[in-house]
């Protein structure tokens, strides 16, 4: 039930004073209101001259970081930043963990749980390892849920996501994700290459308008809306604002993962991450195009066949990016404990010329087992 903002914030303001505080992250913005900074973060560390307070205030260019002594001036510290017109609080104490949303009201909707870790035997260390790559304590767990699969998922993605791409990010770096559906992804994406300070632009595209406007909202809400856009419309034809720098095309069916990678290669993207999922494709013609000598086996049972057609659409897509001057790993991306459908191509444009090896190593493949990946047909 929404309750009065003062209550609201006089309440974190409490819990952010007394002892025990784990952390706290503000972040997005009211309606009609903008922060002065993008997010802010608080814990408290152990420095050589004792306890203090550390706030990490990001302004979406770069972080700063600042470590305030307790009392008097942690506490201004604190008014100012509850000042500010953020949209979410989220304030992990050792006994409980407290969640506040800003209405477009107005209001203040709270959502009170126990603790989600037991209480830390000291306060933190200044130079603690992160355990996530996105904090769990971002907002856009508020926002979207954040159960403890969701994380595995988005931590896993975002390693991935960080294997692919160079320690020094292009600044605008500019992204899409092709069958986005709910865009939680899309959403991770954008907050952690936000975080290592570089000027980010996302599209998000899917077939469905309604879920254009419901990721729409959820960009407003978490104060992203200008940088985080959604178009309705197919893979192949939606129109975007630019040419991507990175692709991401995570658990689009069938030959929707082809369009993808299609469309990556042909913008010339220079990282391309895709999750397939489902290859009926490949599996149809094998069914109908029967296996070579001796691998009949291979094909006769449906499980064996679609499973077996799932490595070897895969590996000719591999092998196509490979002939278009990508460089590929194969690599799961998640264990298969969370999906069966884990397998992730990671891909980064070298513009080297393919070797007659690889292509005479295609062409015997696709001609000794009679398949013509979607892939290929949408290329040519």
């Amino acid at each position: 039930m929404p309750q009065p903002l003062d209550q609201a914030l006089a309440e974190v303001r409490e819990l952010l004073l007394a002892p025990g505080l784990t952390r706290a992250v503000a972040a997005g913005r009211r309606r009609g209101h903008s922060p002065s900074v993008t997010r802010a973060q608080l814990r408290p560390v152990t420095l050589k001259s004792g306890p203090h307070l550390q706030i990490v205030t990001d302004d979406g260019a770069r972080p700063f970081t600042r470590n305030v002594e307790p009392g008097a001036e942690a506490a201004a510290a604190i008014d100012e930043l509850l000042a500010e017109p953020f949209g979410n609080w989220h304030v992990e104490t050792d006994a409980a963990t407290v969640q506040v949303r800003i209405t477009k009201k107005g209001d203040a909707q709270i959502h009170r749980a126990a603790a989600t870790a037991p209480a830390p035997s000291a306060p933190q260390q200044h130079d603690r390892a992160k355990q996530w790559l996105l904090d769990p304590g971002d907002p856009l767990f508020t926002v979207i849920g954040g159960n403890a699969a969701k994380r595995r998922q988005i931590d896993a993605f975002l390693r991935a996501l960080a294997a692919t791409l160079p320690d020094t990010l292009p600044s605008p770096l500019r992204v899409v994700d092709l069958g986005c559906g709910n865009a939680y992804l899309t959403f991770a994406a954008y907050r952690y290459l936000a975080a290592r300070g570089a000027t980010v632009q996302v599209v998000g595209v899917d077939v469905r308008e309604d879920q254009r406007v419901r990721n729409t909202a959820v960009a407003e809400e978490l104060g992203c809306a200008a940088d985080v856009t959604f178009v309705a419309g197919t893979i192949e034809d939606a129109d975007l604002p630019f040419s991507p720098d990175l692709v991401l095309a995570l658990h689009a069916c069938d030959t929707a993962t082809d369009q993808a990678l299609a469309r990556a290669v042909r913008w010339e993207a220079d990282w391309v991450l895709a999750a397939p999922c489902c290859h009926h494709d490949i599996a149809a013609q094998l069914k109908a195009g029967g296996a070579p000598a001796p691998y009949g086996e291979f094909v006769k049972h449906a499980i064996l066949r679609e499973r077996f057609a799932d490595v070897l659409t895969d590996s000719l897509r591999a092998a196509l990016l490979r002939l278009r001057g990508y460089r590929v790993d194969v690599v799961e991306f998640i264990d298969s404990a969370h999906t069966p459908r884990n397998l992730m191509l990671r891909a980064r444009l070298t513009g080297g010329a393919p070797t007659e090896a690889q292509r005479a190593e295609y062409a015997s493949l696709t001609a000794q087992w009679s398949v013509t990946p979607a892939l290929s047909r949408m290329l040519s």
